[in-house]
């Protein structure tokens, strides 16, 4: 199979890079991590069937904003096959969308369940399940193709990009200065819940709106250091940037 450098850069749109993102082998040790996972199961999930490959994106191709998490959950979008779907993360980011009238519903249960997003799309830098939430800076940068490619594609309508967690916010700074749609500043701006970056468009373009948000993980959700109210003003800051609210 050829690398993620020789095929993203062919998907001539995003349902095309979704389908053949699908298919990466790039990298061993996440191939046999999501593999296992998905022979091995969680006792709760032992009669389902686990999807085991790279998640791909998950939103309209014409999304005005875009939310950048880290990786997919071993029993979450590895087990679904959708991004923010199957788990507890995913349940708290979708009930602040159903919130600001961003998503139909307020759940996120399985690829079939009938969730449409609004104006927005779920991506990562990292497609597959890393061992302990921990993708190597090795796999990082492998996988970066997909999303340099992804943030390409949606030039002509994304507006704002929500970062959920530094890992996401420091793998997404080189793909958009690889991308050469918009201008990254020297140095980098820092991560940080409720940092705002505007990235000007090194066209004639509009500008692209960069937020930090602290990740959904049960770590931040649970302890009280990412409420419900916390991650709906991000969002709803960003939604409205993109014109969506």
């Amino acid at each position: 199979m050829e690398s993620p450098n020789k095929q993203a850069p062919a998907a001539p749109n995003l349902a095309a890079l979704d389908r053949v993102l699908c298919d990466c082998r790039a990298c061993p040790r996440l191939v046999a991590w999501r593999e296992d996972v998905g022979r091995v199961k969680r006792r709760s999930f032992a009669d389902q069937s686990y999807w085991a490959r790279p998640v791909p994106g998950f939103g309209p191709a014409d999304a005005r904003l875009l939310l950048v998490g880290l990786a997919p959950a071993a029993h979450g979008g590895n087990r679904t096959g959708r991004m923010f779907t199957g788990d507890r993360s995913g349940d708290i980011l979708v009930e602040a969308l159903h919130a600001l009238g961003l998503a139909n519903q307020p759940t996120s249960v399985s690829a079939s369940d009938g969730l449409e997003l609004l104006g927005v799309r779920f991506t990562a830098p990292v497609h597959c399940a890393p061992p302990d939430n921990k993708p190597t800076p090795g796999e990082r940068d492998t996988c970066r193709p997909w999303l340099l490619r992804e943030l390409e594609l949606m030039r002509p309508t994304v507006r704002a990009i929500v970062v959920l967690g530094a890992f996401g916010w420091q793998a997404l700074f080189p793909a958009i200065a690889a991308a050469g749609c918009w201008t990254v500043p020297k140095p980098r701006p820092a991560f940080g819940h409720g940092v705002r970056v505007e990235l000007p468009a090194t066209d004639d373009g509009p500008a692209l709106a960069i937020h930090g948000c602290y990740h959904v993980s049960q770590q931040n959700t649970f302890t009280g250091r990412l409420t419900p109210q916390m991650l709906r003003d991000v969002i709803g800051t960003a939604a409205a940037e993109a014109g969506l609210l």
